[in-house]
């Protein structure tokens, strides 16, 4: 896939000017979404340009083995959809991907004896999913689990009706509710209770059941999604969008070295909240425009500090954190308690690895602060935790540090973006890939 070892780590070399141009990668996201609802409808559909992370292959994995065809043609994959008949007694893996995961339990209601386990005890397997089953059992479902953890065993079938869902730690379960729904003769009137995380990605739910032919309702606030039943995911041909979350530590490391980068395929319009990560850039003094789906950075201006709600763009937090460490001033990420619930906790881990690296770093329960520092002195080893974001933020420390960067177990970034490293490659950082340290 990227012609790296299985496992490796990467050893970050600073980097004297970034200068090209990429294509965005596939949005992880969409490609996940894109994916399950073309299983999700009877016949063929074509999902045009998908990523390849190893979300995307969890999630194929785990639509083959309940019986969607699956074949890889070229960049696209061509799914033979099951409809509303996944198979039954069938034991998926999603491996650590989390939304995969969840998205697949919502699904799961429509069989009797689905089980998912994990190969991943110490990450995806600590991630709570009990508020998306507690919803499941109102509607019916039989569930069995480990204090609301994985393994998970669900069965149907589920009822339609009213349902209350906790949004207060996540999304994910709300959207695995919206893929169920249409299937179920009676719809669902879908309540999300608490306040309401990460709004960009329920709208790129929407935004799926749409392409695939689904109608459905939602106040303006998403407290209230209605979705008719009796519904068919109508098969076709979809396009996936270039990737906001990768693209966020791309443009950071476009940012903080002198250059000038472009970035194509990012849709001006697009529904992924990380998309907002350009506007935050802007804030802090980058030099930063764009014309139509093309973002140009002309790198190497001095970056200020800037205090943001963090929640509309969770996943481009840690890669802003990266600029954030090199501005003048302190810099705050409010209402991000969610980034606790990620690979690692995204809060305290990241606080750690900062602080190795001689930064000021504060944390409460939904924020993170960084004072900026002129001068990173590198030459240390950081834990990348296993999680692809933040190998992303270490990686653009790296590239702006005064020694060489070593980052351990960096084959986790396949996780979002299996060419990351090439794709800065590509713009004139150099790396070298020992094998891992660690698993």
């Amino acid at each position: 896939m990227d012609g790296l070892p299985d496992k490796f780590d990467v050893i970050v070399y600073p980097a004297a000017e970034l200068r090209g141009e990429l294509r965005a990668q596939p949005s992880k996201n969409y490609t996940t979404r894109y994916l399950l609802a073309a299983a999700l409808a009877q016949g063929e559909t074509r999902v045009v340009g998908a990523a390849t992370s190893e979300d995307a292959g969890a999630m194929l994995r785990c639509l083959r083995d309940w019986g969607a065809g699956v074949a890889l043609v070229g960049e696209d994959v061509v799914i033979r959809g099951f409809g509303a008949r996944p198979s039954a007694g069938v034991t998926l893996n999603p491996g650590n991907a989390g939304a995969v995961a969840r998205f697949l339990m919502g699904v799961a209601a429509l069989t009797t004896g689905t089980t998912f386990v994990t190969d991943y005890p110490d990450s995806l397997g600590k991630r709570p999913q009990g508020d998306l089953l507690e919803a499941l059992e109102r509607l019916g479902a039989r569930v069995q689990s480990q204090d609301g953890r994985l393994p998970v065993t669900i069965s149907g079938p589920v009822r339609g009706g009213v349902v209350e869902v906790s949004a207060e730690r996540s999304s994910q379960y709300a959207s695995a509710l919206i893929f169920l729904a249409p299937l179920l003769p009676g719809g669902l009137d879908l309540r999300l209770t608490g306040d309401i995380k990460s709004h960009a990605p329920l709208r790129q739910t929407l935004d799926t059941l749409a392409a695939f032919g689904v109608q459905a309702s939602a106040a303006g606030d998403l407290s209230r999604i209605t979705i008719p039943g009796g519904q068919a995911y109508r098969a076709g041909r979809v396009t996936v969008p270039g990737d906001y979350p990768g693209s966020a530590a791309i443009l950071a490391a476009a940012v903080t070295r002198p250059g000038v980068v472009r970035l194509t395929n990012l849709r001006e319009h697009d529904l992924q909240g990380e998309r907002e990560a350009l506007a935050v850039l802007q804030e802090m003094g980058a030099d930063l425009t764009r014309e139509s789906d093309t973002v140009t950075v002309r790198g190497g201006q001095p970056l200020h500090a800037v205090t943001r709600d963090g929640d509309g763009f969770t996943d481009a937090v840690q890669a802003l954190t990266a600029a954030a460490a090199l501005a003048s001033g302190t810099t705050t990420w409010e209402n991000v308690a969610t980034l606790r619930l990620k690979e690692c906790d995204r809060i305290s881990d990241t606080r750690r690895e900062l602080e190795r690296l001689g930064l000021t770093v504060e944390e409460t329960a939904d924020s993170l602060t960084v004072t900026g520092t002129p001068a990173l002195a590198g030459g240390v080893t950081a834990d990348g935790h296993g999680d692809h974001r933040m190998i992303m933020l270490l990686t653009v420390l790296g590239l702006n540090a005064q020694a060489p960067l070593r980052i351990t177990g960096a084959h986790h970034i396949r996780k979002s973006y299996p060419q990351f490293f090439r794709h800065l490659e590509a713009l004139g950082a150099r790396f070298e890939y020992p094998e891992a340290t660690r698993a």
